[in-house]
């Protein structure tokens, strides 16, 4: 599979505050960060938030935005040197995170070629948009501003997501953590017709059957979280990949081999775990004896999983 991406040179994150909003902000910004490496981003932040970002590598400068002359009657004239300081700017794509009218103001004074903004913007803000994300305002800050981010990032063009698949991410840098070859092949074959697509990062070759779409080592960091997002189901192994998963695809099955799912496993009490050959829900593990080490996840394994993920993602007819 081939993936394409319109190439950005410079790209303007507009979050001024307040801290807890910047926090939630620096995953999407990470994200962005891995699908433009050589982009300089520059993020529109209020002077008294920036040492949050000091040594932070996905940005590249900070354009302080002096919020306090920004109200008054004096704020036309106190603003000028920075409306003219931020009109030097002019990024090839803003991201407006705040979602305000003064932010999508602030983007269309930076002379920026393309503004993306969120559904839920306020004040009118959406009306300086040149894209908007859809986003659901009951979601969480970091799954909505995730959202924004991929519209900046690169899509999967020739991705079909329909009919519904799982996602299997089964690798893991950790000793014994990832799955071997035959079992991935196993749990392929067990969900047929229904699709399993096959991600992460591996150095070895993969064996798969008709049913499995194999794109491992292609896609980039937002590219994964797109995938996980609207999976039917996802199984994974203790990785980077399954706490994406906890945080935004409530179902999820992450497998436990030598790690103790207690005090590293998904924070979603409605995941489940495997772990020794048993599968229980997040929300049981506290009143659940477990082994310490435990063991591999062998082909004898998968029908267990396949009774507990089948009636979750019912054959579709078009494949029946």
């Amino acid at each position: 599979m081939s993936i394409g991406r319109e190439i950005l040179n410079s790209i303007l994150i507009i979050k001024p505050s307040s801290l807890g909003d910047i926090v939630h902000t620096l995953p999407a910004v990470a994200a962005i960060r891995d699908a433009h490496p050589d982009a300089t981003i520059t993020w529109v932040m209020n002077p008294e938030f920036t040492p949050l970002l000091r040594g932070n590598p996905d940005v590249n400068h900070i354009h302080g935005f002096p919020r306090r002359e920004f109200s008054g009657l004096g704020a036309p004239v106190s603003m000028m040197p920075w409306f003219k300081e931020t009109r030097q700017l002019r990024p090839d794509l803003a991201l407006d995170f705040q979602g305000l009218l003064r932010s999508a103001f602030i983007a269309r004074v930076s002379g920026a070629k393309q503004v993306y903004g969120m559904s839920d913007g306020r004040e009118g803000s959406r009306f300086f948009y040149s894209r908007t994300a859809k986003v659901n305002r009951r979601e969480h800050a970091v799954e909505r501003y995730l959202k924004l981010a991929e519209l900046a990032g690169d899509p999967l063009p020739r991705f079909d997501e329909f009919p519904p698949f799982i996602l299997l991410h089964p690798f893991a840098r950790g000793s014994g953590k990832s799955l071997t070859n035959r079992v991935i092949e196993e749990i392929c074959r067990a969900f047929a017709p229904t699709r399993v697509v096959v991600v992460g990062k591996t150095n070895h070759n993969i064996d798969v059957a008709e049913n499995c779409v194999e794109l491992t080592n292609q896609t980039s960091l937002l590219q994964l979280i797109r995938l996980i997002r609207v999976a039917r189901f996802v199984i994974s192994v203790d990785s980077g990949p399954m706490h994406i998963a906890a945080a935004v695809n409530v179902r999820l099955l992450s497998i436990h081999t030598r790690t103790n799912p207690r005090r590293v496993g998904p924070y979603n009490t409605d995941a489940w775990i495997w772990k020794d050959g048993k599968i229980l829900r997040v929300s049981e593990l506290e009143n659940t004896k477990l082994k310490r080490h435990g063991r591999p996840f062998k082909t004898k394994d998968v029908p267990a999983i396949v009774e507990l993920i089948r009636p979750l993602v019912p054959i579709d007819p078009m494949l029946a």
